[in-house]
């Protein structure tokens, strides 16, 4: 799919994956020019699938097509990391929304500082103009004045009532530049022309420290599961429930079978016979606890490997069917759906005992973004 050092770019993260209403797959994420670090010159990658997923057509740039602009003034504040130079355009965390009637949303970051929404009404094949909407995260600012923002990354949701859900995660920069951040949600209920803050779904305290990229999925009844990556001394997923996606989010909890390596994750729910929300929820993570050879401590970030799906059959309380989908290095992952069932899993994928670029850390994770394709027969038993 993309693989590192290949057509100019260095690397290639940050996974996401959607199923238009016309079957087509879309596959995206991080084309990373000149270094695999998070800032730098990065742009938003797609690729398109008319035979589910088989095969894909050539990669193109989606994101940002406007004007390029200056960087974010919070990288002078934290000198020596991996920021690239003063003229990169660091354009970020691409989100796409596959809606039901047809067109496709596509939200990004530029310089983790400002959010810009594009559409798609031709299956993919072209965008419109980019539309700046930071100014839907000015919600958030009387609760948690940020500094630095992000969305998902992954997929977001269109829900059975139409509403437009993004899970986002916005930080105030205090020691690095993604530091002190806490993970909502943002909302459009005009099919994407106007978008607005919700309610801060997971602090950042004692209890879920650090939270930050996060991933959406709809249960039975229009409740939205949120699962979202923080630092917890249980090394768990958490996860809380709100009504709407909107707010009135359930208390934060750990689930207890969803390790938790510091990493983003995949979730899917799998719709029933009506084509509407059911209990049965598709997991995807580097299920893997160990760093180093070593167990884990609090705050430390795990290694990454052992990307594991998991299946719930109870809207995410329980997880008790699991299979390896790749035992070796494997970081990020998104999930899709195709209409007859099969299940994609676009995912960060390594190779064992293979370095780092220019270091000397082996089973690197991140050397190309992989699809697989799988079904629930085959989660649940073996055969496909």
């Amino acid at each position: 799919m993309f693989s590192e050092n290949t057509d100019g770019f260095v690397s290639y993260r940050i996974p996401g994956v959607v199923v238009t209403a016309r079957g087509s797959v879309l596959a995206y994420g991080e084309a990373r020019k000149f270094s695999g670090a998070d800032w730098g010159e990065i742009e938003v990658h797609l690729r398109r699938s008319v035979d589910g997923g088989r095969t894909f057509g050539p990669a193109r740039q989606v994101a940002h097509r406007g004007p390029r602009l200056p960087r974010h003034p919070v990288l002078a504040e934290h000198p020596g990391g991996k920021h690239g130079g003063p003229e990169e355009q660091t354009v970020n965390n691409p989100v796409a929304i596959a809606t039901r009637e047809g067109p496709v949303h596509l939200l990004y970051c530029v310089e983790y500082q400002r959010a810009f929404h594009v559409r798609s009404d031709d299956d993919g094949l072209t965008w419109s103009a980019p539309v700046e909407i930071t100014g839907a995260f000015a919600g958030f600012r009387p609760a948690w004045p940020w500094r630095v923002l992000a969305l998902g990354p992954g997929h977001g949701l269109q829900l059975q009532s139409g509403r437009l859900v993004v899970p986002v995660w916005i930080a105030l920069a205090e020691g690095s530049p993604h530091g002190r951040g806490v993970s909502a949600t943002i909302l459009s209920d005009d099919g994407g022309r106007t978008w607005r803050a919700g309610a801060i779904a997971v602090p950042n305290d004692e209890r879920t420290p650090s939270p930050s990229e996060a991933i959406a999925t709809e249960l039975p009844g229009g409740r939205v599961l949120l699962l979202t990556r923080t630092r917890a001394p249980g090394h768990r997923k958490v996860a809380t429930i709100s009504p709407d996606g909107a707010g009135g989010w359930s208390r934060p909890e750990l689930v207890p079978d969803l390790l938790e390596p510091v990493c983003m994750s995949g979730l899917i729910t799998l719709p029933d016979a009506a084509g509407r929300p059911s209990a049965n929820l598709v997991h995807s993570n580097p299920d893997h606890l160990g760093v180093a050879g070593r167990q884990a401590r609090p705050g430390d970030r795990r290694d990454r490997r052992n990307l594991t799906i998991k299946l719930s059959r109870d809207g995410g309380a329980t997880w008790p069917v699991s299979r390896v989908l790749e035992p070796g290095p494997s970081a990020y992952s998104d999930l899709a759906a195709l209409p007859d069932g099969t299940i994609l899993c676009f995912y960060e994928r390594g190779q064992p005992g293979a370095l780092r670029p220019g270091s000397r850390r082996e089973d690197w994770p991140y050397a190309r973004l992989t699809l697989a394709r799988f079904n629930r027969t085959w989660l649940e038993s073996g055969s496909w």
